[in-house]
């Protein structure tokens, strides 16, 4: 069925409410996952709830957990998370790259301590809805990648979004996973009980698997690029690349690395990072701008192999799926739907999405 952003965001709104989530955070956590829904990123919406809720039940998450500066510089800050959620801190250090790259033209915030925040794409669009080049990355709370050659996960799925700012088209939004594909696409799969296609995950002896249910309960994703001779080695490194920047610089735990090292996973420590850059730092007011769009009508341009399909750049699927649902309301299958129902009724927060909406 089809349900309404708005009763959609309702309804999460009350599980987060049931778990006494500060009403200054139900807002920001509830913006965050229904803009995903609405872009087409459903393994990052709604359907973190079931997921969000083992984690809470864990001790992994403060629903009240205090967000604070560590270090403030004028171009950079260490952000602690409280080992909140990871939305609400997620927005505040946007926001803050936001005010410092207004300032310095460049800036980069880390942060630590904190959980899951959704989708990186959220975060790098609220930059670049600022006029600014904005760059937002993750760790992730449990190991996902198998590094090359490897039968062990070691490293998050770990994605990474780049927007940059047009004229004339909408902005240039890349958002990926470093895995081959995101966990969240194999629970969706198990949910709508489908099988996955070869080269997404191993088994225990590192060979591939594509049954949907033993892949999202072994979490042994394969990195961007599937096998050595297809490139996962490149997605081996960007993963390394991403965990360096926002766990070790801010001084957030690896989960493979942890289990490697036998330290007790506690309360939720992911690190992110963000980075915001001003292009009229480098270049006349709009110059980049017009330039960027030169860029993307080239590539719209470019011949395509079959005239019902043509050329995209990044951000065009999503805004595509944007502008449908928000027209047409968030597809919410049977699986997703009872799982919701479950939550909620475990919470004991009222369920609402089988309200008439009209």
């Amino acid at each position: 069925m089809n349900i309404t952003a708005d009763l959609l965001g309702r309804q999460a709104a009350e599980i987060l409410k049931s778990w006494q989530m500060p009403g200054k955070y139900i807002g920001t956590v509830v913006e965050v996952m229904i803009d995903t829904d609405l872009r087409g990123i459903d393994s990052h919406g709604v359907g973190m709830l079931s997921g969000y809720q083992m984690m809470r039940g864990l001790g992994r998450i403060k629903m009240d957990g205090d967000i604070s500066v560590v270090r403030d510089l004028p171009s950079m800050a260490l952000v602690d998370g409280g080992h909140g959620l990871g939305h609400p801190v997620g927005v505040f250090a946007t926001d803050l790259v936001i005010e410092k790259c207004a300032e310095t033209g460049i800036s980069a915030v880390a942060v630590r301590n904190s959980n899951h925040y959704g989708a990186a794409g959220f975060y790098a669009r609220r930059i670049v809805e600022k006029g600014f080049i904005g760059i937002s990355m993750t760790g992730t709370p449990g190991a996902g990648i198998v590094p090359t050659f490897g039968k062990q996960a070691m490293l998050g799925t770990n994605p990474i979004a780049f927007a940059a700012p047009a004229k004339r088209n909408p902005p240039f939004v890349l958002d990926m996973a470093t895995s081959t594909v995101a966990i969240g696409k194999i629970s969706i799969a198990k949910r709508l009980g489908m099988p996955i296609p070869e080269g997404w995950a191993l088994d225990e002896n590192g060979n591939p698997v594509t049954d949907s249910v033993a892949a999202r309960e072994t979490r042994l994703l394969t990195p961007l690029g599937g096998s050595r001779e297809q490139g996962s080695h490149k997605g081996y490194g960007l993963a390394a690349m991403i965990d360096i920047l926002c766990s070790t610089l801010s001084g957030a735990i690896i989960p493979g690395v942890e289990n490697h090292q036998r330290r007790e996973l506690a309360e939720g420590n992911v690190g992110h990072f963000f980075l915001a850059i001003d292009p009229e730092a480098l270049r006349d007011n709009g110059e980049f701008e017009d330039d960027l769009d030169e860029l993307i009508d080239a590539l719209h341009e470019t011949p395509a192999v079959d005239l019902d399909q043509p050329v995209l750049v990044a951000g065009d699927p999503e805004l595509a799926v944007y502008k449908d649902r928000i027209a047409n309301g968030i597809p919410v299958p049977d699986g997703l739907f009872d799982e919701i129902r479950k939550v909620a009724l475990d919470s004991n927060a009222p369920f609402i999405l089988d309200q008439d909406d009209t």
